[in-house]
């Protein structure tokens, strides 16, 4: 079965523990971003239908992954989800935008 797709770093040996082979290769990091967003989109799509926690792991497993390959760590990461919190509010109060208008 073809799958071409990003993977977490166990997975090769899982495959084989359950009596399986399986290719795989190292991409470099810029190579890998593309498919860590493609794989991103693809956990997102499955959160959407699930609803299950887990995906939302993968989710945040996924994004630090990606901003560590642009040179952001989690904790800086986290640092900017405050800053913004801070500046523009979080998603607490469950504000749903119907319009705007002008003066």
């Amino acid at each position: 079965m073809q799958y071409n797709k990003a993977i977490r770093d166990k997975i090769p040996e899982i495959i084989q523990k359950d009596g399986h082979s399986c290719s795989v290769k190292t991409l470099p990091d810029e190579e890998f971003l593309e498919h860590l967003e493609k794989k991103l989109s693809e956990e997102i799509t499955e959160y959407q239908n699930d609803k299950n926690p887990e995906e939302l792991a993968d989710i945040l497993e996924i994004i630090y992954r990606i901003a560590q390959l642009k040179g952001v760590s989690k904790e800086k990461l986290e640092k900017i989800r405050i800053k913004k919190s801070e500046e523009r509010g979080g998603f607490d109060k469950n504000l749903f935008l119907i319009d705007t208008s002008k003066p």
